[in-house]
């Protein structure tokens, strides 16, 4: 454990060097966020009634996701990896008495904590100074705060296990990308990262809450918004253990093929 331990404060360290594409990264994550509000304004001005959530709560959920995008954003995973697994490198990897896909695990969780932690507090002190409803209200009580900050950590682990799952399915194909688009694609917008899955009609959503990727972002922002009552709260948390378990699980197996299977050639 102490080694992972190791890695982990190493890229965490290393991660919270890159002041200036944090600073470009907050301001880009502060405009989309506004402008995504301003979009969703235009339809609320309609007939707001309609909308299962109301602006305030769309608003605090839109804000959440640009503060905490490098936990849930699965395009931002690590080309070292990747070119690891191309070129041959991984071989000096494998020679270690580590396992890699724990190594890996430990490594992209703190890449993406020590991103969060540069851009976060910025984005969400900006959005408290905006006014009602366009900001980003207080959680709806004490409760709501510590399920929010439970379910943004199991949201990160999951986000983790899922890319680790495309890093160990590079070792079975010629080129990462097309794994890289499909994936990231799909757990865009099943994730709730284009359209909060509230706003989808009630069967589909219900389909979509099921998913893996609805374990990622969509429990944690709806929860600090108030937007799941206690029952459907206490679903999604057992959701997200139970995904988070099978995704690892998988993940595990998957890299024990590999590393039975793996051929390097060269010198």
């Amino acid at each position: 454990m102490k080694k992972y331990l190791s890695f982990f404060r190493l890229r965490f360290v290393m991660g919270l060097q890159y002041r200036s594409a944090a600073l470009a990264g907050i301001v880009t994550q502060f405009v989309w966020g506004f402008m995504e509000i301003m979009i969703f304004h235009a339809f609320y001005q309609t007939d707001a009634a309609a909308f299962p959530m109301s602006l305030s709560a769309t608003a605090s959920y839109l804000w959440l996701q640009q503060a905490f995008l490098a936990f849930f954003a699965t395009w931002m995973m690590e080309n070292d990896i990747f070119d690891s697994i191309l070129n041959g490198n991984i071989a000096y990897e494998l020679c270690r008495p580590i396992s890699i896909y724990n190594m890996w695990f430990s490594r992209s969780v703190a890449t993406r904590l020590s991103r969060a932690v540069l851009r976060c507090f910025p984005i969400l002190i900006a959005a408290a100074l905006i006014p009602h409803p366009y900001g980003i209200d207080a959680p709806a009580s004490p409760m709501h705060f510590l399920l929010f900050v439970l379910t943004l950590i199991l949201g990160l682990v999951v986000t983790v296990a899922f890319c680790l799952l495309i890093y160990v399915l590079t070792f079975f194909t010629i080129s990462p990308q097309g794994l890289r688009i499909v994936f990231t694609s799909s757990v865009e917008f099943f994730a709730g990262a284009v359209i909060p899955l509230p706003f989808f009609p009630e069967k589909v959503q219900k389909v979509m809450e099921l998913l893996p990727f609805a374990s990622m972002q969509n429990v944690a922002l709806r929860i600090y918004s108030a937007s799941m009552s206690t029952a459907e709260m206490k679903n999604a948390i057992i959701l997200q253990v139970f995904w988070l378990v099978v995704i690892v699980a998988a993940g595990n197996l998957l890299c024990s093929l590999a590393e039975k299977r793996i051929t390097i050639q060269g010198g």
